[in-house]
């Protein structure tokens, strides 16, 4: 697949700036987030797909870091929400509040009203709570006492939970977990990175320092860009036996639905024109495969038991599931 075969409304210059100020915006979270760039290159392609991201790793890994940063980079807002037991739907969302003054009821906006949200430990709430973030994470927006309220553009959800430690926390359901775009997560850092953190150990939080790269408008605009990217008719094929795949796999109880598609299409976009494509090639749906999709697989319970892991499932059928070019040569 070439260049020309595109008929993107993307052009080739556009493309390469949004490539060059992709970088930019990773390189100045990266000054918080020390030796993470892959990481902070999927959160990126998270916010500009207009998608949610799920990290499941340990306590102390930057998690909370993340989300500063990124809040920092893009000149928004940011609320941090620490969920727990006795965390009440309300205390996410906002609550609806009688003004003795003017004799009318408003509504008082809660955390979920920033454009960078981190649900700490999303797990700890109980599934009452959990549920109230379905709806602002899928369409924008929260309804209290039937009155639509709008989150606004740029919007994402930074969602943690310690793999570990599961005593008192509620599983999410796979409704819930359909609706991240992607699951990560940041991992330690590797000696060089740990010794620049330690040599920076005065600074409390890095990500106060950073300075903005760009306005929150300008990444609604870079989101718009993203999505004109042009996608193959082939390469859509490839997505659509790769989902159907997972559906006939024998260890997979229930495999990618259209939604799950839907996502690694839309990630892919913003993938390639970060790279400074207008166009998307098989190995963009290479490289966010498994972040898109393993969250969105259900093993089957024996197969679980025997040891089987949505990441493996996924490399043997991204093996076994030949890319275009691939089929064109075979053809050929």
């Amino acid at each position: 697949m070439t260049a020309t075969d595109t008929r993107a409304a993307l052009t080739a210059e556009q493309a390469g700036w949004f490539a060059e100020t992709f970088e930019r915006l990773v390189g100045n979270v990266s000054q918080a987030v020390l030796g993470k760039p892959h990481v902070v290159r999927l959160a990126f392609t998270c916010l500009l797909s207009g998608g949610h991201l799920l990290l499941e790793d340990y306590p102390g890994t930057g998690k909370t870091s993340l989300a500063r940063a990124l809040a920092a980079t893009v000149q928004a807002s940011h609320s941090r929400i620490q969920f727990t037991p006795d965390l009440l739907p309300s205390d996410v969302t906002g609550v609806t509040i009688f003004d003795q003054e003017s004799h009318k009821f408003q509504f008082h906006k809660g955390p979920i009203f920033a454009s960078v949200v981190l649900a700490d430990e999303i797990n700890r709430a109980s599934p009452k709570t959990q549920s109230a973030l379905l709806e602002v994470m899928e369409e924008g927006r929260v309804t209290v006492d039937g009155i639509p309220h709008d989150v606004g553009r740029p919007f994402i959800v930074l969602a943690t939970q310690n793999p570990i430690e599961q005593a008192g926390t509620y599983r999410l359901p796979e409704a819930q977990l359909d609706r991240f775009l992607m699951r990560s997560s940041i991992g330690y850092p590797d000696s060089d990175a740990t010794i620049a953190i330690l040599a920076g150990s005065a600074i409390r939080d890095r990500s106060a320092t950073l300075s903005p790269v760009i306005t929150g408008s300008a990444v609604v605009d870079m989101s718009d860009l993203a999505a004109s990217v042009y996608v193959d008719p082939a390469v859509l094929s490839y997505v659509t036996q790769i989902a159907e795949a997972t559906r006939r796999a024998p260890e997979i109880a229930l495999g990618v639905s259209v939604r799950g598609a839907l996502a690694l299409v839309r990630s892919s976009k913003t993938w390639a024109a970060s790279q400074g494509r207008h166009y998307v090639i098989p190995d963009d749906v290479k490289t966010l495969a498994e972040p898109v999709l393993a969250h969105r697989l259900v093993l089957d319970a024996e197969a679980e038991f025997e040891g089987a892991q949505a990441g493996t499932s996924l490399t043997r059928i991204l093996a076994e599931v030949a890319p275009p070019a691939q089929r064109a040569s075979v053809t050929s």
